[in-house]
């Protein structure tokens, strides 16, 4: 295993945290691909302790080992995640700067914004996915506490606008997640965004906000501790973390999915002996059994086996899902 030089976690004047892993083996095979001992850069366009920087953290190490070059995690939050994977897309592509991008950078930005400053499929190229991310949904149970999603809905129905609900960024999977919620339900409430999932917890707990969707992993510790109710899962299976919770359809919800997964991308025009080789390291690393468990133990199983063309392909099969979800669920970029 690679060993962990410095960590570091502050936010600079472009709200970016570095952490670096150096590699304890250097392999042949990278050199083709990797000719300079300069690190390669992982951006991560959320804040620190969201799904996609303990993701990248955990894989950083691996993928540093595997391709004998030091690896750099860089955290550039904002705008729901198009900051970071702008900054990337709109770099060189000398194989040294990555971006960990997801649905909420690619599919769901590109019906969100108007004037996206980077097209998702002509600006990047897609490398390999890394997990899939279930989405579920909870309330606080601070100065409200319904039982159900019955219960819950009737709730927001006989109070428009009167509560509100947070999320990682404008743009980001749980703020689309539960716009669309409102639209399906056909109620109101205020978004609040914030630079992190952390922070929407803490947030939640206070009863500042009222609801909120995001990861399985995220939400148990608040669930099981009484601090929030999870109400449902917004796939057709329920969380293999917290198998108590019913899926959206169980409580109602037939046609309501809500899900992420995480990529690995790097600017356009990447030559393709980079876009191999990091593909195969990802594959790789991934099949680690200490991080396929830990994985598979956050609820946000490993997705194996693709090829940088069937990436590709599911990116652009994603976008066309997402976009007029994204449209009709009434979210707007503030």
């Amino acid at each position: 295993m690679p060993k962990l030089i410095t960590t570091r976690r502050r936010f600079l004047a472009s709200a970016a945290a570095t952490t670096v892993f150096a590699p304890t083996i250097v392999r042949a095979q990278a050199v083709g691909a990797w000719p300079s001992a300069k690190p390669i850069r992982m951006v991560v366009p959320f804040g620190t302790g969201g799904g996609t920087d303990i993701t990248m953290r955990l894989l950083g190490p691996k993928i540093s080992q595997i391709l004998g070059q030091a690896v750099v995690i860089e955290n550039r939050p904002g705008a729901g995640s198009t900051t970071g994977t702008d900054y990337v897309a709109k770099s060189p592509p000398d194989g040294y700067l990555f971006v960990l991008a997801t649905l909420s950078s690619t599919g769901v930005a590109k019906g969100l914004y108007a004037n996206l400053p980077y097209d998702p499929v002509k600006d990047l190229t897609a490398i390999a996915p890394t997990n899939f991310i279930p989405i579920c949904h909870s309330v606080t149970r601070k100065g409200i506490d319904p039982k159900d999603t019955a219960e819950w809905v009737a709730l927001l129905k006989a109070n428009p606008n009167k509560f509100s609900y947070g999320s990682s960024g404008v743009g980001s999977t749980g703020h689309i997640a539960s716009a669309n919620f409102l639209q399906r339900t056909g109620t109101e409430a205020t978004h609040v965004p914030y630079r992190g999932a952390g922070q929407v917890f803490l947030a939640m707990v206070a009863g500042e906000v009222q609801f909120n969707s995001d990861i399985p992993s995220l939400m148990k510790e608040y669930h099981l501790k009484g601090e929030l109710r999870t109400l449902f899962v917004a796939t057709d299976e329920r969380s293999s973390i917290i198998p108590d919770i019913p899926t959206a359809a169980e409580v109602g919800l037939k046609d309501y999915r809500a899900y992420s997964w995480y990529g690995i991308f790097g600017p356009a025009g990447l030559p393709s002996t980079v876009t191999n080789r990091m593909a195969q390291a990802i594959d790789e690393a991934l099949g680690d059994p200490v991080i396929n468990k830990r994985l598979e133990d956050m609820g946000t199983p490993a997705m194996r086996g693709y090829t940088p063309a069937r990436f590709a392909k599911y990116v652009s099969d994603e976008i066309d899902i997402w976009v007029p979800i994204t449209k009709a669920s009434g979210a707007k970029a503030e």
